[in-house]
């Protein structure tokens, strides 16, 4: 089974920067896109963005759309999510899953890191 391991959630001022980290523990960029998801305080999961490194796209949510950007390190089995400008409304557990493909979020495929808190105060 694929394990991934989401890191770099903390507090942050809005208007702050962090980057989060989304370590597999084997190589699934041929396999797998990765997504990037959050659920806020008495909120349902929604997406945030996504990467298929096995046809180059990418997804954002229309809320994050010039503030997020998603890359991936091959080498590293590592997907980043760096997120400028941040706001209240991004604070959330943030998590990272194994989709196949990134079309309309993708498919999920149950394999999901543990989640990591991003606060952002106004």
């Amino acid at each position: 089974d694929v394990q991934l391991q989401a890191s770099g959630g903390g507090l942050v001022q809005a208007g702050g920067s962090l980057r989060l980290s989304c370590a597999a523990s084997e190589f699934t960029s041929d396999r797998y896109a990765i997504g990037w998801f959050r659920q806020a305080p008495g909120k349902g999961r929604e997406g945030v963005s996504c990467i298929s490194s096995s046809d180059g796209s990418t997804l954002y949510a229309d809320s994050v759309k010039g503030r997020f950007t998603i890359s991936s390190d091959n080498a590293k089995n590592t997907v980043y999510l760096q997120m400028n400008s941040l706001k209240p409304e991004d604070t959330g557990v943030y998590y990272c899953g194994a989709r196949y493909g990134c079309k309309a979020w993708g498919i999920q495929t149950g394999y999901w890191g543990q989640g990591t808190l991003v606060t952002v105060s106004s």
